[in-house]
């Protein structure tokens, strides 16, 4: 019985020492693991062109472009945000994040990478929410967004303060293509803010765009 106790008390003091995060250092420059291998730079110039009419992220490239036509949201609340047209619907969900199901890389108590992989929202801290969900419907169709195209988007915020008034950039824009349709969100935050569009092709899922670092 008594080592029965003693193997108890090991396994729980293990336990607390492995969930234990040390306090971050101050002034200690973390590693920053985030890419920018899917940003605006790197897209050919016909999707530059249309972009930079609705992104931070092409506001001074100079293209000179008609806005794109834009669907406003139809309503949102703290967890969730619709846009909604004739032929379209669209609902992006979020949800708390459980930090004990993911294994997490500190960098001197600085949060870098969630499941081996960079990470986007307020990095360097512990998320709150993540991307539960995206569902999109073109008439009868269902547009099919894998979850690797949003499950490092944390601690989404759907609107943010401007001058004490709510706002929000979040849309989903035509192309000037038929074919082509993007869903874009902006997220403000307090280590720079993220972007993020997913690039939509005949009721397919394409590409996403995504830059942060800014405002």
């Amino acid at each position: 019985m008594k080592k029965v106790l003693v193997a108890m008390l090991f396994l729980h003091n293990l336990s607390a020492s492995a969930q234990e995060v040390q306090k971050p250092k101050k002034n200690y420059e973390y590693q920053d693991t985030r890419k920018k291998n899917e940003s605006f730079a790197k897209l050919p110039p016909d999707l530059k062109a249309e972009l930079s009419t609705f992104t931070f992220s092409g506001i001074d490239v100079g293209i000179k472009k008609e806005p794109l036509s834009k669907i406003s949201y139809t309503s949102f609340g703290a967890d969730f945000m619709s846009f909604e047209a004739a032929d379209i619907k669209a609902t992006i969900t979020i949800a708390p994040f459980n930090s004990t199901k993911h294994k997490l890389d500190y960098d001197e108590g600085y949060l870098i990478r969630i499941d081996r992989k960079p990470y986007y929202g307020n990095y360097s801290v512990l998320p709150k929410t993540h991307i539960s969900n995206m569902l999109i419907t073109m008439g009868k169709d269902t547009v099919v967004i894998p979850p690797v195209a949003y499950a490092d988007l944390y601690n989404l915020n759907f609107a943010y303060a401007d001058k004490g008034t709510e706002r929000t950039t979040n849309g989903i824009y035509r192309s000037a293509n038929p074919h082509r349709l993007y869903l874009y969100l902006f997220c403000k935050d307090n280590t720079g803010s993220y972007e993020v569009t997913w690039i939509i092709y005949d009721k397919k899922f394409v590409r996403r765009v995504l830059d942060y670092g800014f405002m």
